[in-house]
């Protein structure tokens, strides 16, 4: 499909909510935002329709994808809960978390969701639109962020019709999102443990404090969940960390005391740094010099989230 076509972009209101749900049921896609990123919707229990995701994206068929649901009951018709996921869910949700869990054996979902794996990564959403959308369409819904495989994720519906154009058959315009980092993706495990798969808004810090418990160690070689990937979040340029100037030919990402050509944060806040990360990527992705360097950022609270992006984009 032409990336180039204008996509069919609508607000999120009744009438745009009912159009989505029309083309989620007949087996579309839908960029939909979210607190976190835009994700690229489509339903879960319906192998054709999580296809289209992958082609849309061009996403690795070995990459799992999170399916975003309304609620707790919803959630657990899918995955098996056990106390501690409970009293996550109960603290974190709706939010940007994603639990990955052991999957039902009679969970209605395509097996491609979970690309093979025994486990399945929800998340109920805080956003108004998704939310909306979730209780409008009476499905699960896979929701990986809308942009190409691999590239930098959208924060905006431009963005989305930047990097997926009419590949996305529908885009809710919602504005820009809120956090503007994907969700924490912790897997609590059936044995005991637990551990961060994908850091972001939600600290380790704060799962330690709500559980009582450290994490485990973390294990490698598995991809059990969106982000894990080495190379991702690529602007498609080489991309130099900690800097503290820019050097010839280099687009400057600030921070803090470090202006630059743009700034993820004058004043230094790492919330407004996280919200501000994608755009200040697109944006360097598009100007005229041929790398990118990045201020550095401290490896404290959600710094540490963006930092595990940025050493991505960076691969």
């Amino acid at each position: 499909m032409n990336t180039q076509t204008p996509p069919k972009v609508l607000p999120p209101d009744q009438a745009g909510i009912a159009e989505a749900v029309r083309v989620l049921v007949a087996g579309g896609t839908v960029a939909v935002p979210t607190e976190t990123v835009y994700g690229l919707a489509a339903r879960a229990d319906h192998a054709e329709a999580v296809a289209a995701i992958y082609r849309a994206k061009g996403r690795p068929d070995f990459n799992p994808l999170i399916v975003h649901v309304p609620d707790m009951a919803a959630a657990e018709a899918l995955a098996v809960f056990d106390a501690r996921a409970r009293t996550l869910a109960a603290v974190f949700w709706p939010g940007p978390l994603t639990m990955v869990l052991p999957r039902r054996d009679d969970a209605p979902l395509a097996a491609a969701v979970s690309a093979g794996l025994p486990t399945v990564a929800l998340r109920v959403p805080a956003h108004t639109a998704m939310r909306a959308l979730l209780a409008a369409a009476g499905l699960p819904l896979a929701a990986p962020s809308a942009n190409r495989s691999g590239g930098v994720s959208p924060t905006s519906a431009a963005h989305v019709a930047a990097s997926l154009g009419a590949r996305a058959d529908l885009i809710l315009d919602g504005g820009n999102t809120e956090r503007g980092l994907e969700s924490t993706i912790v897997a609590v495990r059936p044995g005991g443990g637990w551990e961060i798969l994908r850091p972001g808004p939600v600290t380790e810090a704060e799962i330690a404090a709500v559980l009582g418990e450290a994490p485990i160690e973390e294990r490698r070689g598995i991809i059990e969940a969106p982000g894990q990937l080495a190379s991702h979040y690529a602007p498609g340029k080489p991309v130099r960390l900690g800097a503290e100037q820019a050097e010839q030919g280099e687009f400057l990402i600030g921070f803090g005391a470090v202006a630059g050509d743009v700034s993820l944060s004058p004043s230094g806040d790492l919330a407004e740094a996280a919200a501000r990360l994608y755009a200040c990527l697109h944006e360097a992705a598009s100007a005229a010099e041929p790398r990118i360097a990045v201020a550095p950022i401290p490896e404290e609270a959600i710094g540490a989230a963006i930092n595990d992006r940025l050493r991505r984009a960076a691969v």
